[in-house]
């Protein structure tokens, strides 16, 4: 009791300064299963060769498929997340283990060795690189003088810090609840459902399980409200449908520049900034293509390593623009060492949304923070694209591949004949197709112009000699013409 008054005492004091954090990383060396001698000796060498190079060949072909963080990397992302969630990070150790402890994850003589440590540093709070059981939780903060935080938590309160709208709250709350659930545990006699001695006899419920009761209930009421929002979002989607507009999903790893990217292409104004889960609540644009076709730009939460699945499920709402968008713009830091790993795990959340095989635009971001020597022999190619969202570089190229790659309201190159005084028509061509040529002949207006399908529909009267599937470079060279 006295432990948790000065817990609540310090936490009051610390809510109007910087909390002070340490942080722990642990990384496990996966040890090689060992055959017995006796069985060693039963199998020729020929055959013990060959299955030593099937297993050498089947480790080699995972740790291809996937790239893996190192643990000084993975420490140095924990450290952004600490950072993102406005702690000052004052010291930090890593542990390199066989396999992790049961109780404390990461041994008894080590949780002394840390003790000291975050004492020396004057920690508010220990902050574990990893998932912790709510028993070794626990356990971590009986032998500690500090609050102890595993990844999840963390990232579950940079989202609640974050959101903004009421959907982003409900979203977050839920999460929330889902991970505390399986923590809750009761301490002391109070909680006993019956005790054994005068004055010890408990209420008929203990006080946990009105606590879980009452976290199911809320919970019951914050997934209805969040299938309101869905509800919601599914009538706005489909009266978005009913007009041929086609969605374009920004996606990537946190902080890889996609709300920058956004404004850029959008003049949104989105809050943009270097922490890490900025962007929470979805942002919807409307971006006019050099076809003259409007899309709708989608600016979503960023992914990040073992995203918890109490997250992925909680925001299903909000990444249900991904799941139905016609284009996937997947957006990577060029200035990151380990680009290819977080690229890794955006692949497997979009997987884990069923979205992998929409077709896909990759744009790398930040080519303007890069050295000279190693920007210099940067070259577009296939759906890569180098651009610097920050200062406009290459957003001109971003908007024609994706007009290039929509498949949806295709494009065709006619020719229109369209009475002059008919300035209605002449207006809606003006806004809604790329011109390349006009003449003024016997009251008529006569052009060479793409238009939209949509948009041909209501011009077909005055078009001859459709030529359909014309978009991207014939288009370009076209208009060169």
């Amino acid at each position: 009791m006295e432990r948790q008054t000065r817990r609540a005492s310090e936490a009051a004091a610390r809510s109007s300064s910087q909390e002070r954090a340490f942080l722990v990383g642990v990384e496990y060396h996966q040890r090689r299963v060992k055959t017995s001698k006796a069985e060693d000796e039963g199998i020729t060498s020929s055959a013990r060769m060959a299955r030593d190079s099937v297993q050498a060949a089947s480790e080699a072909a995972k740790a291809s498929r996937q790239p893996q963080f190192t643990a000084e990397e993975s420490l140095a992302e924990l450290r952004e997340l600490a950072e993102s969630a406005g702690a000052s990070v004052v010291g930090e150790v890593l542990q390199r283990r066989d396999k992790p402890d049961p109780a404390t994850i990461i041994g008894k003589g080590k949780m002394e060795e840390l003790e000291g440590a975050a004492s020396s540093a004057r920690a508010d709070v220990i902050l574990f690189d990893h998932d912790l059981s709510p028993s070794q939780q626990r356990n971590l903060e009986n032998g500690l003088s500090a609050r102890v935080i595993d990844r999840t938590q963390l990232i579950l309160d940079i989202f609640a810090r974050h959101a903004r709208t009421r959907e982003g709250q409900l979203q977050v709350e839920l999460a929330q609840l889902e991970y505390m659930l399986p923590r809750l545990a009761g301490h002391g006699i109070e909680m006993s459902q019956l005790g054994g001695g005068i004055g010890t006899r408990g209420p008929g419920e203990t006080q946990l399980e009105t606590d879980r009761r009452k976290i199911y209930r809320r919970i019951r009421h914050i997934k209805e409200q969040i299938e309101n929002v869905r509800r919601t979002r599914r009538q706005q989607r489909q009266r978005r449908e009913s007009v041929p507009v086609s969605t374009v999903a920004l996606v990537g790893y946190t902080n890889a520049g996609k709300s920058t990217l956004f404004n850029a292409l959008t003049k949104a104004g989105v809050v943009a900034s270097s922490r890490m889960f900025a962007t929470l609540d979805p942002t919807i644009r409307s971006v006019t293509l050099p076809s003259r076709r409007k899309v709708l730009l989608s600016d979503t939460v960023g992914f990040i390593r073992n995203l918890p699945h109490t997250l992925v499920s909680a925001f299903r709402a909000t990444l249900e623009e991904v799941e139905r968008a016609a284009l996937v713009v997947h957006v990577s830091d060029a200035t990151s060492p380990i680009r290819t790993e977080q690229d890794a795990q955006v692949e497997k959340v979009l997987r884990e949304l069923e979205a992998e095989k929409k077709p896909r635009l990759r744009v790398i971001n930040k080519v303007d923070l890069l050295p000279a020597a190693e920007r210099e022999p940067l070259r577009d190619e296939g759906n890569a694209i180098y651009v610097s969202a920050l200062r406009g570089e290459g957003l001109k190229k971003v908007l024609e591949r994706i007009d290039a790659m929509l498949e949806e309201d295709p494009l065709s190159e006619v020719r229109l004949r369209v009475p002059q005084a008919d300035g209605k028509t002449l207006a809606l061509l003006e806004a809604g197709a790329r011109i390349y040529s006009r003449k003024y002949r016997d009251g008529m207006v006569e052009m060479e112009a793409q238009v939209s399908e949509s948009l041909l529909r209501k011009v077909e009267k005055f078009a001859s000699k459709p030529r359909k599937g014309t978009t991207g470079a014939q288009s370009k060279k076209l208009a060169d013409s």
